[in-house]
């Protein structure tokens, strides 16, 4: 079995990556009010600060703040996804393993986390977070996407409307 080193630092600020298990499945969009149901009954039940987050078609990008003591990232994630995972109707395929665990065949099993350590690096994290639908060619804009926690940035006046619009995007592409 796999040894995972997470890091725990109470009262943390993290980044996560958490993807679907079936890359081309478009879950996460599709029900994206089931995720938001899931969130805030994660948050209901073990509060953290959702400071930025997008949500694209097979994986999610977030950057979370925890209360100080509480450095219980792995709880949270556990409620956000088996929430999510329970509320959808049950049509995937999962494999004897996930059967006899009585788990769904959503989620991977795990979530790469990142220590902010940081004003720079949060910069860098939420920037990368927002651009996300971009670069992956979902929108033109990071303003045009809709699951996406930039417009709430750009009320805050972080980012100017037009940040992150194509050209910008073919540029952190390594394109032309």
């Amino acid at each position: 079995m796999s040894n995972y080193r997470r890091v725990w630092v109470p009262g943390g600020t993290y980044f996560f990556t958490v993807n679907l298990l079936e890359l081309r499945r478009r879950l996460l969009v599709e029900y994206i009010d089931l995720l938001r149901d899931a969130f805030r009954a994660a948050k209901a039940t073990r509060p953290f600060d959702l400071l930025a987050i997008v949500v694209l078609r097979d994986h999610l990008h977030c950057v979370w703040r925890l209360p100080e003591g509480d450095a219980d990232n792995a709880h949270r994630w556990a409620q956000i996804k088996s929430g999510f995972s329970r509320a959808l109707p049950l049509l995937e395929r999962r494999s004897p393993r996930r059967i006899t665990r009585r788990e769904r065949g959503i989620w991977q099993r795990r979530y790469w986390e990142h220590l902010v350590r940081d004003e720079d690096d949060l910069r860098r994290h939420v920037d990368y977070l927002h651009i996300n639908p971009v670069k992956h060619g979902h929108a033109a804009r990071a303003v045009d996407w809709p699951y996406s926690s930039f417009r709430r940035w750009v009320a805050a006046g972080v980012y100017p409307m037009e940040w992150a619009a194509e050209p910008m995007a073919r540029e952190a592409r390594g394109e032309r």
